[in-house]
């Protein structure tokens, strides 16, 4: 038997009391409208990012692109890494693979063409740029210099104890891309030989040119001393440096003299590397050379002014390369 008194609930209200229940059963998830729709993102104001994007250098709003890989185009491989390093622009713009093959190429051209383009692809691979930094090769927009120092007994004059001198010599050497060379010794400092440390120089400058060939990181170079007796002046050096790409440093592995018939060369223009592996023992007298084999430091043309190599030996008695 049912009630009288049942509570009879209206259909609009009942929909709503359900609505009501399955507010605090399901959760509000507003952000799920986002989904498929761009918004930018908004930066506070006055920011760097809320301005107007345009170039802010002087030069890059007067100098057009195609005139900027020009001025690229004709700088050396060392200051495009100080041009790097200006902005970011200048990083992405020297990074094109065409400044770099330019510099390999002339680097490595004894190599030729088509074995620096098998090194490439099999060593570096096939990134000019790579090959550059961490290839060994021979720098010759410089001088190595050598600075070497030893002790001699003076003489004694009314003296309690025996006077000593420190003497410092160098050692220059100047690569050239086409496989030549030239080599001084002197008592003179970088900033005055450098004037002499060319092709053209006469035979009082005492400048010998010689021949090279580089092997991974081996450098063996010869020069023939003229004269009655012929002297062959013979160096095998080990290229490294302080910083990758920067090969401003060789050691000394072995330096030998040797004398020479007349007749084993022809003439200074001819390789004469393999020269004495070609004498006989009985016409060589090997000398190898135990002192003045101090490693040489690279200085670079521009900085040849302002060297610490041209410090005297009262402020700097020994000099270590690194």
């Amino acid at each position: 038997m049912t009630s009288d008194f049942a509570f009879q609930v209206p259909a609009e209200l009942e929909t709503a009391l359900q609505l009501k229940t399955v507010q605090y059963l399901v959760t509000q998830r507003p952000w799920l409208d986002l989904y498929g729709v761009n918004v930018r993102p908004v930066a506070p104001y006055g920011s760097a990012s809320r301005r107007q994007n345009n170039d802010p250098a002087l030069i890059h709003r007067c100098l057009p692109d195609e005139l900027l890989l020009e001025v690229f185009f004709r700088m050396n491989p060392y200051d495009l890494g100080r041009a790097a390093c200006v902005c970011r622009k200048w990083r992405y713009t020297l990074r094109n693979p065409a400044f770099w093959r330019t510099a390999c190429l002339k680097a490595w051209q004894l190599s030729g063409v088509v074995e620096n383009y098998k090194i490439l692809q099999s060593k570096y691979e096939s990134s000019w740029r790579k090959m550059w930094l961490l290839r060994p090769r021979v720098r010759t927009d410089g001088l190595y210099v050598s600075r070497n120092t030893y002790i001699r007994a003076g003489v004694r004059e009314w003296s309690v104890t025996n006077p000593v001198h420190l003497v410092c010599y160098y050692r220059y050497i100047r690569f050239f891309p086409s496989g030549r060379f030239l080599y001084k010794t002197s008592s003179h400092t970088v900033k005055e030989v450098v004037k002499c440390m060319n092709l053209r120089a006469s035979k009082v400058d005492d400048v010998f040119s010689g021949r090279y060939s580089l092997t991974d990181d081996k450098v063996e170079a010869a020069f023939l001393y003229p004269g009655l007796g012929p002297t062959m002046w013979k160096v095998c050096l080990r290229l490294r440096g302080t910083t990758a790409g920067a090969n401003n440093r060789m050691d000394i592995l072995s330096l030998v003299t040797s004398k020479v018939d007349s007749n084993g060369v022809s003439g200074p223009e001819e390789d004469i590397i393999g020269v004495v592996e070609d004498l006989h023992e009985d016409e060589i007298s090997r000398t190898s050379h135990k002192r003045g084999l101090a490693p040489f430091a690279f200085v670079p043309f521009e900085e040849v002014e302002t060297s610490v190599l041209n410090l005297p030996v009262e402020k700097m008695d020994y000099y270590v390369p690194g």
